[in-house]
C-alpha cells in the first residue's frame, strides 16, 4: 500500500511538472512572437513616417538588404536599409546612420532620401542629448528634424551644409550647437553616400527578408 501511494504520488507530480513546463512553454512562445510582432509594427511606423503609404504600395520591412558603411553613414554594425517602390518601381531609400559626434555619444537615425537625391525625411532612433536642449533633434520635441526635407546636395550647395553658426542655412538650438551639427553633417554624408552608391543600391531585387537586423534603437535620453 505505501509502494503504490508513493508510486502514485510520483506519477502525479511528474504529470503535474509535465503540465507545468507545457504551460510556460508555450506561454513563454505566445509572448515571443507577441513581442517580435509589436516590434515589426513600431519598425514599420518608423519607416511610415518618412515615407507614407500613399508614396508607395510594397512593405519597405520585406525589401530590406543589409549595409555595413563606416566612412560616410557612420554604421558601427550591420544594419537593414529600405527601398520604398510604386508599383515596383523604387521611389525611395531609408538608410540607417550614426552621427558618432553628438554632444553625449552616438545619435541613431534613419535617413529617406528619394530617387531624385532630395531628403524624403528623417527621424531620430536614440540618442543621450541633454533633455531641454540637444534632445530637440527628436520630431516629438520639435519640428527642427523637418529642416531637412526637400533638401538635396545642390538646395543648398555643400557650402551651406552647416547649421547658422558655421554659416549654413540650418538653426543650431540656444545653448546646444554641436548635436545639429552633428546630425546635420550626417545627413548631408547620407546624400553623398547614396549619389556615389544609388544604381547599386536600387537594382537590389525585392525578396521577402527575415529582417533579422532591423532598425535599431529605442530613444533615450540622459544628461550630458
Amino acid at each position: 500500500m505505501i509502494g503504490e501511494a508513493i508510486a502514485r504520488n510520483a506519477l502525479l507530480l511528474g504529470l503535474f511538472a509535465l503540465i507545468s513546463t507545457a504551460i510556460i512553454a508555450g506561454t513563454f512562445l505566445g509572448s515571443k512572437e507577441k513581442i517580435q510582432q509589436n516590434i515589426r509594427i513600431a519598425e514599420e511606423q518608423a519607416l511610415l513616417e518618412i515615407i507614407p503609404r500613399s508614396q508607395h504600395n510594397n512593405s519597405m520591412l520585406d525589401d530590406a538588404y543589409t549595409i555595413a558603411d563606416q566612412d560616410l553613414l557612420g554604421l558601427r554594425f550591420e544594419k537593414n536599409y529600405y527601398i520604398a517602390r510604386k508599383d515596383d518601381i523604387p521611389v525611395a531609400v531609408i538608410f540607417p546612420a550614426t552621427a558618432r559626434d553628438g554632444y553625449s555619444g552616438d545619435i541613431d537615425m534613419i535617413i529617406g532620401i528619394n530617387v531624385n537625391g532630395s531628403v524624403a525625411g528623417v527621424r531620430v532612433l536614440s540618442h543621450r542629448e541633454t533633455p531641454g536642449l540637444g534632445d530637440a533633434i527628436d520630431r516629438k520635441k520639435s519640428a527642427w528634424i523637418d529642416s531637412f526635407t526637400g533638401k538635396s546636395l545642390v538646395n543648398p550647395s555643400i557650402d551651406q551644409w552647416k547649421v547658422k553658426k558655421d554659416k549654413g542655412i540650418f538653426d543650431q538650438f540656444t545653448g546646444a550647437t554641436i548635436t545639429p551639427r552633428a546630425v546635420t553633417n550626417t545627413v548631408l554624408q547620407s546624400l553623398q553616400y547614396f549619389e556615389k552608391h544609388q544604381h547599386e543600391l536600387l537594382k537590389k531585387q525585392h525578396h521577402a527578408s527575415d529582417n533579422t537586423v532591423g532598425i535599431s534603437g529605442v530613444i533615450s535620453y540622459g544628461e550630458s
